[in-house]
């Protein structure tokens, strides 16, 4: 990876609000230029890249779905065009559909699947040319706690986020002989849009299975998916970082 600030770009798909763009803001304040990648909300996705621009990085907003493989081409293709590098992938768009398993439709099921892993393995498998060509760069897996601690009608996007959680194990083996490493970072329930149907419904529950009794912020997932990428994580790979409040060890 570059040491050079001014040279650092990420590509942080799902950016347009929640985790994702605390990621990108937060990237943007530790000097790095952003690639704000998103699905559909164009509006969110530019308030995200104005935060960057505000924090003094260049950026570049780039829609695409990632579980679409000439969608996901066109989004490393245009960011490589634009910079001419990519120095971190942060692999963040996702999505959540619960329901009990015997109920879930078809559709959902393989919808989750393709964007939760299929385009975190195939993003990964599009920008590790650009970096081993560069002499390495990061790759951070944004799985969850429910890869391990599961919650009713969860079962689709569980075995999805354990899938991101087996493929940053072995993109990491593969991978780290050229210089890229890959880790995960996998939060409990953040305050975002998507978790605010759990947050309303199943409050009580989730404290009682928390040890620290309060939500995570999307700044504070985003400051350990920093860590990641930082300086100071030169010898950490293929591990997956758990931000859950204790709730993995309740």
């Amino acid at each position: 990876m570059s040491t050079d600030t001014d040279a650092r770009v990420a590509l942080v798909t799902g950016a347009s609000r929640g985790i994702g763009q605390a990621v990108a803001v937060v990237l943007a304040e530790a000097g790095w230029d952003v690639v704000v990648n998103f699905q559909g909300d164009a509006a969110a996705a530019g308030e995200t890249a104005r935060r960057v621009e505000q924090a003094g990085r260049r950026t570049l907003a780039v829609q695409a779905d990632v579980a679409d493989a000439a969608q996901s081409q066109a989004l490393v293709d245009g960011a490589l065009a634009a910079f001419g590098r990519i120095d971190l992938l942060v692999n963040n768009a996702g999505i959540a559909a619960n329901a009990p398993l015997a109920l879930m439709p078809a559709a959902d099921i393989e919808r989750i699947v393709r964007t939760n892993l299929v385009g975190v393995m195939r993003m990964t498998q599009l920008v590790v040319p650009a970096m081993v060509r560069q002499g390495g760069g990061r790759i951070v897996n944004v799985s969850s706690s429910g890869a391990s601690k599961p919650g009713l009608g969860q079962a689709a996007y569980a075995a999805a986020k354990g899938g991101v959680e087996a493929f940053t194990r072995a993109a990491a083996v593969e991978l780290a002989g050229a210089g890229v490493l890959v880790n995960a970072v996998a939060p409990g329930v953040t305050v975002t849009e998507m978790s605010a149907p759990m947050r309303e419904h199943r409050h009580d529950e989730v404290m009682r299975r928390l040890l620290v009794k309060r939500y995570a912020e999307p700044e504070e997932v985003a400051r350990a998916v920093a860590y990641l990428a930082g300086p100071a994580c030169r010898w950490m790979v293929g591990q997956t970082l758990h931000l859950d409040g204790g709730m993995k060890m309740a």
